[in-house]
């Protein structure tokens, strides 16, 4: 049996019983919850590890359900909803959900985006030391010193600040308001021209020393997620 245990968060019952028995054939652990109420309940007493969130709930918007475990809990909320306007994923992932998958959706993709929590979970000890290390892209924290294939990679002071935030979460998806909250300080809607400026200038140093990796992924009209690899 799998040690990870995910809490599934879905009022329609044919959707429930795909998702729950994709995780029994997969050798999750899994809990279930119906409401917003009941998924507020069972992350305060099983303390899950991972949880697939509906936003559609009957008793409460699944937004709100993020924002009240956000309080008290960092556990990665993957959120899985028929909403798929930009703006309703940008809420929820401003909101502190960590991915969003849209419905209808195919067993592989879930599992994978599973997989992806997982490891960034296997990898929360090692993002705490000074050194990071995804691939052949290395971030001395301390010494602030970036390389790829072990060449030294030079960016100016925002640059690094982006890559820092990108690294700090990787596998996961970070809106334009967020990162720009965690590198300027502010959000404002005029600021995304210029975070798309910074980000290209970003990659491109990074993809010369090594093309053959692309570390940063861009979700177009939402945001940017470091790739673990």
């Amino acid at each position: 049996m799998n040690k990870i245990n995910i809490l599934v968060v879905e009022d329609d019952a044919s959707v429930r019983n795909l998702m729950v028995t994709t995780l029994k054939l997969h050798d999750y652990k899994y809990e279930v919850a119906q409401t917003g109420k009941e998924a507020l309940l069972e992350v305060t007493s099983h303390c899950p590890d991972i949880i697939l969130l509906d936003l559609g709930l009957p008793d409460m918007d699944g937004c709100e359900v993020i924002s009240t475990i956000r309080t008290f809990s960092s556990v990665p909320i993957i959120v899985i909803s028929a909403r798929s306007e930009d703006t309703d994923k940008i809420d929820a992932l401003d909101k502190g959900a960590d991915d969003y998958l849209t419905k209808p959706f195919s067993v592989d993709e879930l599992l994978a985006r599973i997989r992806v929590v997982i490891r960034r979970l296997n990898t929360q000890e090692e993002k705490s030391t000074s050194l990071y290390v995804n691939g052949n892209l290395k971030v001395d924290y301390v010494a602030g010193c970036v390389t790829v294939l072990d060449q030294e990679v030079h960016l100016t002071p925002i640059e690094y600040k982006l890559l820092c935030v990108l690294c700090k979460n990787t596998g996961k998806v970070l809106t334009h308001k967020y990162i720009l909250k965690e590198v300027w300080g502010v959000a404002l809607e005029n600021d995304v021209a210029s975070l798309r400026v910074f980000m290209a200038t970003l990659r491109k140093k990074i993809e010369e020393k090594d093309s053959s990796i692309k570390y940063i992924q861009t979700h177009v009209g939402v945001g940017y997620r470091m790739v673990k690899y």
